[in-house]
């Protein structure tokens, strides 16, 4: 099965160049045309659903990368540079990805609205800027030379095929790697892809360079298909259709560009056809866009239900299957050292003068009323705010620096909130949180013992409780010194909590992972932790063995209330 799932992508790729020979030969010149257009429409919404529909960033400038494209392969050709249209090409896509690169630093701080006013501005910049300086070349009408093999439009088609097929397959390859789950990650959040020690930093920077790369080539193409490039294909109202189209489309969804790219061609044929401007295409993709913002979902998305008729059934849990025991280990001396821990905002204390020891293959139960200050802890130590007081040592190491710096280190965490990119298998996320090579047996071996789905379930199909323990099973996987759990069992029926208590009280013996555990549930934590901590108003309370702890008059008092052991 696995070497059907590798050699799908070639076959199908080789089905499209076949397809793509077929309509070379068959369909009549003008027809050849408008899928030569089809075909550069289709490379920038594949661009564009990397860096919008897979990195969940606004980019409003696609066309503008498709520019810069044009410009180095209209300046290679009149400057007769060696290497011809092909290498041209390649060189055109690699600028307009350092631009990309570029583009995207403003990403690294805006969000939202803001961010598409950036880019849409630099879309209306680059547009007046070409209107003024033209296109090496025009003035002097040097046409761009194709290929000796592929001169005439029917071959010339053929090779934009050849050069999409290729664009899809590169595409394909880099959202099952590192980057793609990367994008993915960002995406649905920051602090999860930090916490799993990856950087926000390079997944939306890279997102950005690929998608400005897939936008270079599209203009070069678009640049031999016309023979000169004129600013008027490339317009900053032309890349805002674009983006529309490619939300209204779903073109994060490889084999769902193509329905973005036809329209990009069709509407403003058919208009053309009936007697009506062109320039009411605009209007159409609008209020497609609009139908797609508004319904909460896209075309593409739903076109890809109805042809693969997926059960909307979520995987379920299976803890009462995992049945695999451990024996546990003696608790050693601490291996996370946390001193005189403070967070002030503003006037409020959250934390003050906090002490806490996590012992090396040990579990520390961290309880409290809600906010006592758990959540805030754990973001402290966690590296999440930078401004806290005290010191936090790792085997004896201070522990400074960002959240994926401190991952890197040996310091993980899950949160409260459902931090798992959907867009993912289990599988991709596994590797993706772990950040190191996996064995298929490791992985299988690690979901059963949580009772997690199957690797290759679609998070999208898992439910949040199970969402939940896939991400403690990632950070596992990852062997950390230690794992900070934020109240892991939330979205688990009560029935399961215990059984997951039991699984969890063995992870220093079978992952060698020390273990801060925050959860209300005081089952939970009687079955798991040895020693507890209790904070109240942002104070350790009390800490200490399980059962001093509980007993303590004081915790009684301001937490449990007098008679919740009795």
């Amino acid at each position: 099965m696995r070497l059907v799932e590798r050699l799908l992508p070639f076959a199908v790729a080789a089905l499209a160049i076949g397809a793509g020979y077929a309509l070379s030969a068959g369909l009549d010149g003008y027809f050849v045309y408008l899928g030569m257009s089809a075909i550069v429409g289709r490379i920038s919404l594949l661009g564009l659903g990397v860096v919008t529909g897979s990195a969940g960033m606004i980019s409003l400038c696609q066309l503008t990368f498709g520019a810069v494209g044009a410009w180095v392969v209209s300046a290679l050709n009149a400057a007769e540079a060696p290497g011809g249209f092909l290498v041209w090409l390649v060189l055109g896509g690699l600028a307009a990805g350092l631009v990309g690169v570029l583009v995207g630093l403003p990403a690294l701080r805006l969000r939202g609205i803001n961010l598409a006013v950036v880019t849409l501005g630099l879309a209306a910049a680059a547009d007046l800027t070409l209107v003024q300086l033209q296109f090496p070349g025009v003035a002097s009408g040097i046409s761009v030379e194709r290929p000796d093999a592929f001169s005439d439009d029917r071959s010339y088609f053929l090779l934009a095929v050849v050069v999409l097929v290729g664009c899809c397959l590169g595409v394909y390859f880099l959202r099952r790697g590192r980057w793609g789950s990367g994008w993915q990650a960002v995406a649905f959040s920051e602090r999860g892809t930090a916490a799993a020690g990856a950087s926000v930093r390079t997944s939306k920077l890279t997102a950005f360079a690929v998608s400005a790369t897939l936008g270079g080539i599209s203009g070069g193409l678009l640049t031999g298909q016309v023979g000169l490039a004129f600013p008027a294909s490339f317009t900053a109202i032309q890349s805002l259709a674009l983006y529309v189209l490619a939300i209204m489309s779903g073109a994060h969804l490889i084999d769902m560009a193509i329905l973005g790219a036809v329209l990009w061609v069709g509407v403003p044929e058919l208009l053309k056809r009936w007697g009506v401007p062109q320039d009411w295409g605009f209007v159409v993709f609008g209020l497609l866009g609009i139908q797609a913002l508004t319904s909460g979902g896209n075309l593409g998305t739903a076109v890809r239900r109805l042809w693969y008729r997926r059960s909307g059934a979520p995987a379920k849990l299976e803890l009462a299957d995992a049945t695999t025991t451990v024996e546990p280990v003696v608790p050693g001396p601490p291996v996370l050292v946390v001193r005189g821990l403070g967070v002030r905002f503003g006037e409020v204390t959250a934390l003050s003068s906090v002490d806490i020891e996590v012992p090396e293959h040990g579990v520390l139960g961290v309880i409290g009323p809600n906010g006592a200050g758990k959540s805030t802890l754990v973001d402290a130590i966690s590296g999440f705010l930078a401004d806290a007081e005290g010191s936090v040592e790792l085997d004896g190491r201070p522990l400074t620096g960002s959240p994926s710096k401190r991952a890197r280190a040996g310091l993980r965490r899950t949160f409260q909130q459902d931090r798992v990119p959907p867009g993912l298998r289990v599988e991709a996320y596994l590797r993706f949180v772990a950040r190191r090579r996996l064995s298929a047996a490791e992985i299988a071996g690690a979901l059963d013992f949580f009772g997690c789905p199957d690797a290759r379930t679609p998070l999208s199909e898992v439910d949040v409780g199970a969402r939940r323990l896939v991400e403690v099973v990632g950070h596992l996987l990852a062997r950390p010194r230690v794992l900070l759990l934020d109240e892991p069992a939330a979205g688990l029926p009560h029935s399961e909590h215990v059984a997951f208590g039991e699984r969890l009280r063995q992870v220093p013996a079978r992952f060698g992972v020390s273990v801060l555990l925050i959860e209300h549930d005081l089952d939970l934590v009687r079955s798991v932790c040895d020693t507890i901590t209790v904070l109240d108003f942002g104070r350790v309370l009390a800490s200490g063995p399980q059962a001093e702890v509980l007993a303590d008059p004081a915790v009684l008092k301001a937490y449990m209330g007098e008679t919740e052991l009795l």
